[in-house]
């Protein structure tokens, strides 16, 4: 596709001036955006048939409903606001918004693409019965979103993140649930994260969920699953499992 990826630039950061960036979380989404269009062109180069002009273009929309989830309801956890990507694509395509980055239209075919991915970027499982290059871009997407989570855990903290103090999030312990989804190399549920330590261990598990060759290489490239496999606890179950956790998480 034919991209000026200076204009849609423009158009996110006049969109955002909107949002207060001295709020950590919108600061935090910022620059998770550009990290997920940079990792998503990167991805893309190494996926036959993929444009990257088109999958960049995901990555810089793929978030967009975070900055109307953190003004409406301050949090980042969707279980207890607005599903995020729902709220990105209705602002994206049902309420006009997509004029703003692509003034003079994008092909029907590409918006559907676009949408598409927006919409189960987030989600479990992607839609049964997407089209191939539908499911290509979503696969994506995903997965430069999940790598750049890691890197998101890392560099901030997780209090902002998670909505919780120093001391609950030291505390916490990690339900059986949850550590049936590591031992079982599956991403977690949404509803069965009920601790914050729990989340820790659901953004540890989007490893085994990356689809692409090239997006685990990346992984093991920028080294952020170690760092958040370092994780300070003061619960003693807690502490034990992640020990586990570090001994197991790169066997096949």
């Amino acid at each position: 596709m034919m991209l000026n990826r200076n204009a849609v630039t423009a158009a996110f950061e006049d969109y955002v001036s909107g949002y207060n960036a001295q709020d950590p979380k919108i600061k935090l989404k910022i620059d998770h955006t550009t990290r997920v269009a940079a990792l998503c062109e990167r991805i893309a180069a190494d996926v036959t048939a993929a444009d990257v002009e088109l999958a960049w273009l995901c990555g810089m929309l793929h978030d967009i409903g975070r900055f109307e989830q953190v003004r409406r309801y301050g949090t980042f956890v969707d279980a207890v606001s607005v599903d995020h990507a729902a709220l990105g694509a209705d602002l994206l395509f049902k309420e006009g918004l997509m004029e703003r980055f692509a003034p003079d239209g994008l092909p029907p075919a590409e918006l559907c693409i676009l949408e598409t991915a927006i919409r189960n970027h987030s989600r479990y499982r992607i839609d049964a019965g997407l089209g191939e290059a539908e499911a290509a871009y979503c696969h994506i997407l995903r997965d430069a979103d999940k790598i750049d989570i890691l890197r998101v855990n890392c560099d901030t903290p997780l209090e902002d993140i998670y909505n919780v103090t120093t001391e609950q999030l030291r505390a916490s312990p990690v339900s059986e649930a949850v550590k049936d989804c590591f031992r079982n190399r599956t991403a977690v549920l949404r509803s069965l994260k009920q601790h914050p330590a729990d989340y820790v261990v659901a953004h540890l598990c989007l490893v085994f969920e990356l689809v692409y060759p090239i997006s685990r290489e990346i992984v093991r490239e920028q080294g952020y699953a170690e760092k958040m496999l370092a994780f300070q606890s003061d619960n003693a179950d807690t502490k034990a499992w992640f020990s586990y956790m570090r001994e197991r998480i790169w066997e096949q």
